[in-house]
């Protein structure tokens, strides 16, 4: 098994504490930012930040969806990461200054893939089909925090 990787990043006009605060935001900002892929969102526990758990279906193709029970912990300043309790799936969001008054969000995900032909097509397609969803909800929280 090889591990996929997904990386996907944007710059957002507010500041880092905002962007941040609002990621963290598992109970009013978060569901409202994700795209049409995710559904069943659900705060299990917490619903900001450290300590939340966190549940949604995440359907990647018109074939695939992903039954996610999420852990959110803050390992540094900045820092969110949501480790999957049904999957190998982990998901960092960085969140850094990039200019006066911009931030710069980065989100990685990881988790172990297939093997064998089905593995090769899920680390072709998968980390760019991925990083499109996360292109969009990063174009959503941006909407949201520039206001």
């Amino acid at each position: 098994m090889a591990q996929v990787e997904a990386t996907t990043e944007r710059i957002i006009a507010a500041d880092p504490e905002a962007v941040f605060d609002a990621l963290a935001d598992y109970k009013d900002v978060r569901g409202k930012v994700l795209p049409g892929h995710f559904s069943e969102y659900e705060v299990r526990e917490g619903g900001d930040g450290e300590g939340t758990l966190v549940h949604w279906k995440l359907q990647a193709t018109s074939k695939r969806v992903r039954d996610c029970l999420l852990e959110v912990s803050e390992p540094t300043e900045g820092q969110l990461v949501e480790k999957d309790r049904n999957s190998s799936m982990v998901t960092t969001w960085t969140v850094t200054p990039a200019g006066e008054g911009k931030s710069k969000a980065v989100v990685s995900t990881v988790w172990n893939g297939a093997g064998g032909i089905g593995g090769f097509f899920e680390r072709t397609f998968a980390p760019k089909g991925l990083g499109r969803i996360y292109d969009e909800l990063l174009q959503n929280l941006a909407t949201e925090v520039e206001k």
